[in-house]
């Protein structure tokens, strides 16, 4: 079973513009002569993505807040480990965002809120209106956000699940994601965790558990499972207790946050004057801007 043309695809726009600045060659600038190689793999993926999932509801999600998003204030060194963008991708992102508007789909991107946050509130505005959802990532922290009916979908390999596919998958419930990422971490996002607590241990708990509440709760069970390690593990997350739920909060996609005033996930026939504005400016060529006009525009 797949999910309907009618639900409400939101897309992690970030992780394939992304993908498009290593892996597209940046034999190609623009009039100002600033590379646009994730511009041009961007807008292929678009192309493919309106031609194969054929949805009504699409909207993009950026990520705008680099280093000050609100879990930097919660803990400083969140993300602290990654380098800045360079400043050619920096300007590719704002050409992406404004492709996407162009060709008439909802655009969310906000300073405090990062990408994630901004389509686990799509979602839940989504379902408020009797719609289904359809995660466009390959991010495995995104199925915290799958309900019963919802799908994610990694559009490089084409691969959908559900959210009675994740355990399956990840060896973990849905909603255990953030519980999981507490005592794991993530190198990633520089999420600490509990030291010396993997993939496997953690599932193991959690499986036995339930949660990481219940867990720290009974931690003097930990000692007599038959688990590898168990007196070690107990001592672990009795030591870095706090760290385990900061890593929770931090792992917690927010569904909360602000979307755009009248936001309603829908897309619009594209803007073809814009379009072409910024196909020139880009240096698209005629077979590219052909097809992302054909594959924009809805049908009657």
């Amino acid at each position: 079973m797949s999910p309907a043309p009618e639900a409400q695809h939101l897309v992690d726009a970030s992780l394939y513009v992304f993908r498009a600045w290593h892996g597209t060659p940046a034999d190609v600038a623009d009039e100002e002569g600033w590379p646009v190689n994730a511009v041009h793999g961007f807008a292929r993926f678009l192309c493919d993505l309106l031609a194969r999932s054929r949805a009504r509801h699409l909207a993009l999600a950026f990520d705008e807040a680099q280093d000050r998003c609100f879990r930097n204030e919660v803990y400083p060194a969140y993300k602290a480990n990654r380098e800045p963008a360079p400043e050619e991708l920096k300007r590719q992102f704002a050409h992406c965002k404004a492709l996407g508007e162009a060709l008439g789909l909802p655009v969310l991107a906000h300073g405090h809120y990062e990408a994630d946050d901004l389509i686990g509130s799509a979602a839940e505005q989504a379902r408020r209106g009797g719609r289904s959802v359809v995660i466009v990532s390959a991010d495995k922290d995104m199925a915290q956000l799958l309900d019963e009916g919802d799908w994610q979908w990694d559009f490089a390999r084409n691969e959908r699940w559900d959210c009675a596919g994740v355990r399956p998958r990840f060896g973990i419930h849905a909603h255990q994601v953030p519980d999981y990422l507490g005592l794991t971490g993530d190198a990633i996002d520089n999420i600490p965790g509990v030291p010396g607590i993997g993939p496997k241990t953690a599932a193991t708990l959690l499986g036995l558990y339930g949660s990481l509440d219940a867990l720290l709760e009974r931690l003097d069970e930990v000692p007599l499972l038959k688990l590898r390690g168990a007196a070690g593990h107990a001592a672990r997350l009795r030591e870095h207790r706090e760290a385990a739920l900061l890593s929770r909060r931090l792992a917690t996609i927010a569904r909360d946050a602000p979307l755009p005033e009248g936001f309603d996930g829908a897309r619009r026939d594209p803007d073809r004057e814009a379009l072409d504005r910024l196909c020139e400016h880009l240096r698209i060529g005629p077979m590219t801007r052909r097809r992302l006009i054909e594959c924009a525009t809805l049908p009657a």
